[in-house]
């Protein structure tokens, strides 16, 4: 079976939400937004740029997009084109860990499902550059993998051979403990279920049609073994991992 990364693989399903609480929890991240076409807006881990996209369809704000990946930038910039948005969302290639963007030069940081990833010096590299790049009264908007559990040094060690990234997620009070070390002073989360691969999730997230198209692409015979795994991990031994949507102020 040929590994590849999990949110990659889907999205090669055809998978457009691949945050780990989809579109409830990028909702609540919008709510705490408070957006307005004055908005500066940072989406970091941008990937195809969906968030983004629906952001200035409603908004009509700008927006910078950030992501490591040059195919996942090529497919964004697509995206952007074929949405007649490119007055309103600009991508390019860069590194969370050294944003290339002066001191206070965004009201509003989003990214999702990207700090899991990083390890704890890291996590905290990243969250003190999106601080510096905020605007005093501004918001950073984070979406990633909780757990209220203890032990689950089990469950975490199968996650990583599942998804083939070795990921670090946080319980709830050390995310909270990360961002307000960082300097910020107001923080509120939102914690469920994970919705990546549930069937009542998926169809929430990409529709019963979108549903309908992964489960066909996972059934192909060079995509099965991959599907099955992740699908039966996150069904059953990652049935304890939660989403966790995190607001966290500026002053």
């Amino acid at each position: 079976m040929k590994k590849e990364v999990g949110h990659n693989f889907l999205a090669k399903l055809g998978k457009k939400r691949l945050r780990p609480g989809g579109v409830a929890a990028t909702n609540w991240l919008i709510r705490h937004a408070k957006l307005s076409k004055d908005s500066r807006m940072l989406e970091v881990a941008c990937n195809m740029c969906t968030t983004s996209i629906q952001l200035a369809r409603e908004y009509k704000c700008q927006i910078t997009g950030i992501d490591m990946d040059p195919r996942a930038l090529e497919k964004a910039e697509k995206n952007i084109r074929d949405a007649n948005l490119e007055g309103y969302i600009q991508v390019r290639q860069a590194n969370a860990m050294k944003l290339p963007f002066e001191d206070n030069s965004f009201d509003v940081v989003i990214n999702e499902a990207m700090l899991t990833m990083l390890n704890q010096a890291a996590k905290q590299k990243a969250v003190a550059e999106y601080f510096r790049v905020l605007k005093p009264g501004g918001v950073l908007l984070t979406h990633d993998i909780t757990f209220a559990k203890d032990n689950m040094a089990g469950e975490l060690a199968e996650l990583r051979r599942t998804i083939h990234i070795n990921v670090e997620p946080l319980p709830v009070a050390e995310w909270e403990g990360l961002f307000n070390s960082t300097g910020f002073k107001r923080v509120e989360h939102a914690t469920g279920t994970m919705s990546l691969m549930s069937v009542k999730g998926m169809i929430r997230d990409e529709g019963i049609q979108g549903t309908l198209r992964i489960f066909k692409n996972a059934l192909k015979k060079e995509n099965r073994a991959q599907f099955k795994k992740m699908y039966t991990f996150f069904n059953t031994t990652g049935k304890d991992l939660n989403y966790i949507a995190v607001c966290s102020s500026k002053d």
